[in-house]
């Protein structure tokens, strides 16, 4: 990252910019930095200026305690402010959730484009949320940032037998290192539920996007979103699941912020 700012509680954030044109903030996920979105970035730099940043707690940006989801609404706030005043949102999974607080929040956002935000829809859904909640805070307050990541990576799918083979890999110590931010993730989708009443007061154009080939709740969560947001809109993207290629993303994006702008 060549560039940074300050957040209102003096967090430095790190960010950096590419192409020109309306700008557009990418917010990823969890376990994840600004330079996983380098590449859908790089894919909007003909027609607008794709700002990709480190979230607080991870890559080159800062930190400070006691974390709340308003802390990165102001980070975003003060991004927005370095960038030009006005930019339209991009997040994804839980990145998508915090694009989503933002522009419910008024920041100074034109458009908010989401892909595949994870939230829980049914009753069992909800419960298995409340319950990695409390094992995450658990492995996180015992300092067990293994168990945190495991629990994450459980929680996505993936097999007990991936995520002991991903323990003994040369990436494990530095998904531990940012397994902190699982907490902030956690926080940012507010334990799980559809923020129903928080969406409907997104004002602005927005629009969700899930993959063809994803799981059908993930799917239906997306969906809910852009039924949610009163000017929303949803798309699905065949053959797409949650890795999703910033190759297929990418006009899917440019056509609504093109169009919103």
């Amino acid at each position: 990252m060549d560039k940074e700012t300050l957040s209102a509680d003096g967090t430095r954030i790190a960010y950096e910019t590419t192409g020109r044109g309306p700008s557009v903030i990418l917010v990823s996920g969890a376990m994840s930095t600004g330079h996983t979105m380098a590449p859908l970035a790089q894919r909007l730099a003909d027609h607008f200026q794709a700002v990709v940043y480190d979230r607080r707690g991870r890559g080159e940006s800062g930190d400070t305690a006691p974390y709340a989801v308003e802390r990165e609404v102001e980070d975003l706030a003060a991004l927005i402010d370095a960038v030009g005043g006005e930019s339209a949102l991009y997040g994804i999974s839980s990145g998508g959730a915090l694009a989503l607080e933002a522009a419910a929040s008024g920041l100074p956002v034109r458009q908010v484009a989401v892909y595949e935000t994870p939230y829980a829809l049914g009753e069992d859904d909800a419960k298995g949320r409340a319950e990695y909640t409390r094992n995450l805070d658990q492995a996180l307050g015992q300092g067990r940032p293994g168990d945190a990541v495991a629990l994450f990576l459980r929680l996505t799918g993936l097999a007990e037998g991936m995520i002991e083979r991903a323990r003994h890999s040369p990436m494990w110590a530095d998904m531990e290192a940012i397994a902190p931010t699982l907490a902030y993730d956690d926080a940012v989708m507010g334990g799980g539920p559809l923020p129903r009443d928080r969406l409907a007061a997104i004002t602005v154009p927005a629009l969700a996007v899930a993959g063809g080939a994803s799981p059908d709740w993930l799917r239906e969560a997306t969906r809910a979103v852009a039924e949610a947001v009163p000017r929303g809109t949803y798309r699905e993207l065949a053959d797409q699941t949650h890795m999703v290629d910033p190759d297929a993303l990418a006009p899917v994006l440019m056509n609504f912020f093109t169009a919103q702008t």
